[in-house]
């Protein structure tokens, strides 16, 4: 039995989903126990099998899965978490849940959480600075959210800059 929290780590659809198995084996390294959920664009990044194998439970992707949306699969996961860490936290993704949606598992469980966000953004410098996504970021922080990067570095597309997700520990 784990001794740390129970983070929900919640996966969105960029290149930086690959770094995601490493984050989660560091965070069980660490004593957390941790379930996994994944946007539609995230499945096509990372394996929910290796998520799966590495966190020790299932890993969810769809909102309205008949097996286990009898017992609110999505309010359950987001009572179960202590702390929800959202990365990569893409472009869309912040945006999606600045304005409220809830259209898949993760803004779901974004909106009926009351456990601490921490989001880990990655996406290209000039998304990262547009002035939306500057305001949804904004938006989320007021609501208290946290952000934990991004770093410079060399981006998926090859230019060097802000918007590189942070590395797992």
């Amino acid at each position: 039995m784990s001794s740390g929290p129970r983070i929900l780590l919640a996966v969105g659809g960029g290149i930086a989903a690959y770094k995601a198995p490493e984050l989660v084996r560091a965070l069980k390294k660490e004593g957390c126990e941790v379930r996994v959920i994944l946007t539609a664009a995230a499945r096509s990044f990372v394996a929910e099998l290796s998520l799966a194998s590495v966190s020790g439970n299932p890993v969810r992707s769809t909102l309205l899965d008949a097996a286990e949306e009898g017992a609110i699969g999505h309010i359950e996961l987001a009572d179960w978490a202590e702390v929800v860490v959202v990365a990569p936290g893409t472009a869309d993704l912040i945006a999606r849940a600045a304005h409220g949606l809830a259209d898949d598992r993760v803004t779901c469980v974004l909106l009926a959480t009351r456990a601490p966000v921490l989001w880990a953004p990655a996406m290209n410098t000039n998304m990262w600075r547009h002035p939306a996504t500057v305001a949804n970021l904004a938006t989320l922080r007021s609501r208290g959210a946290e952000t934990i990067g991004p770093d410079r570095g060399e981006l998926a597309c090859g230019w060097i800059g802000e918007g590189r997700m942070i590395d797992p520990p």
